[in-house]
Order: structure tokens, then sequence, then C-alpha cells
């Protein structure tokens, strides 16, 4: 099961049905179920408060990945900071609704065993990131169009 919540902001404007099946379909490349998965949608100061209180981290970012997987099931907890999304679409040029896909793919990723912090790793993620989006626009999970 896959669930979206929000605290502190609003529930960004995603299709949760197809960003679910896009989710199962993506894990399934990767020979990956989807368990127990959430994703908490927050502003830049819960995500700061969280990064600080579990990882010890005082700085901002876009995602927060807890991975808590057994086995080939995935699960986990996944927080965003839509602050931080809408920020990095606008410094790296892109479309808000591409980079939040980016972004709710880019935990599923980490829960699928790709990391990004490693030499040569942050390629492989953004490839991996790359493939999923176009998994995405082929079910249509996003209209990539939207602002």
């Amino acid at each position: 099961m896959i669930t979206y919540n929000t605290e502190g902001t609003k529930m960004p404007k995603i299709k949760k049905r197809e960003t679910t099946a896009w989710i199962r379909a993506v894990a399934n490349t990767y020979n990956k179920k989807v368990g127990e998965v959430g994703y908490l949608f927050v502003n830049d100061e819960k995500i700061l408060e969280v990064n600080r209180e579990y990882l010890g981290h005082d700085y901002y970012t876009d995602i927060i990945t807890f991975d808590y997987c057994e086995g080939d099931t995935l699960n986990g907890d996944l927080v965003i900071s839509l602050d931080t999304v809408r920020t990095n679409a606008e410094q790296f040029h892109r479309d808000y609704q591409e980079e939040l896909h980016r972004v709710i793919i880019h935990g599923i990723l980490h829960l699928c065993g790709i990391n990004d912090k490693g030499p040569g790793e942050r390629e492989i993620m953004e490839a991996a990131e790359n493939k999923a989006l176009a998994i995405c626009t082929a079910l249509r999970c996003a209209s990539l169009n939207d602002k």
C-alpha cells in the first residue's frame, strides 16, 4: 500500500492512482514489489527538523528516505519538501511537476538499492530517474505541463 499525506503544506497536484501504478511498475523493473510505502509532503522547516532529528544533518533537502525494506519488498517512509522541490525546479530550469515526480521516484530508487553519494553513483541515479520518468509519461501519471 502506498499512502500520501501532508504536514504543514497542501497536497501537491498528483494523480494518486496513476502515480501508485507508476511506482509499482518502476519497482517491478528492479524485481521488487511494493509493501508499505508512505509519502509525507512537508515544507522546508519540517524537513530541516526531520533531517536534524533523525540524521544529524543541519541543512534543507528535497527528500529523506527511511528504508524498512525486507527482501524484495519495498517498505519505507519518504519525506519530501515541496518548498525545496520548487526551488530546485527553478534553479535547474525544470517544470515543477517533472521535478516533483523525479523526487517521488528518487526515494523509490533508493529503496530499490540505487545510491547517489559515491563516485559515479549520481550518474547512475540520474539515468534511473530518467528511465522511470519515461515510464511515468507512458502511464500518464503526470501531466508534465501542469504547474
